[in-house]
């Protein structure tokens, strides 16, 4: 599923909310083409360029035990094996081959999201259980 698939859509503008409903759109290389509901020339359409989008999390699939939503996982501490705690998860970035946590703590560590590295999530206590060394 894409962003297309969702509607409506949000975007935040000088702090304030406002709901952008899609007549239509496409996704062009790394970006989205889309004409918006009641937006009919490029003046009225160029505070939307380069804007973050949101839906609402209830729009989201539900998902199978053991897997999460990146959102899910930003905030979480992350502890290694010997109980030593890396950071907290700051965002997680695509790499092409596999998925990589972005924890941030006294240093920055960069840890793969995938087994063996990937021990436990547990979304209760808000914990990310890896095998990563401290000094990597």
């Amino acid at each position: 599923m894409n962003i297309l698939s969702y509607q409506p859509w949000y975007i935040n503008v000088d702090s304030h909310w406002q709901t952008l409903n899609i007549v239509r759109g496409r996704v062009q290389a790394k970006t989205i083409v889309a004409q918006i509901k009641d937006i009919f020339d490029k003046e009225q359409a160029r505070i939307y360029i380069n804007t973050n989008l949101y839906i609402e999390k209830s729009q989201l699939l539900r998902l199978k035990e053991g897997e999460y939503y990146w959102n899910d996982l930003i905030g979480l501490e992350v502890v290694n094996k010997a109980q030593i705690v890396l950071g907290k998860v700051f965002n997680l970035v695509d790499t092409g081959s596999n998925n990589v946590l972005v924890v941030r703590g006294i240093k920055e560590h960069w840890v793969p999201y995938i087994s063996p590295f990937l021990i436990q999530v547990d979304i209760n206590n808000q914990t990310i259980l890896v095998d990563w060394d401290e000094n990597f």
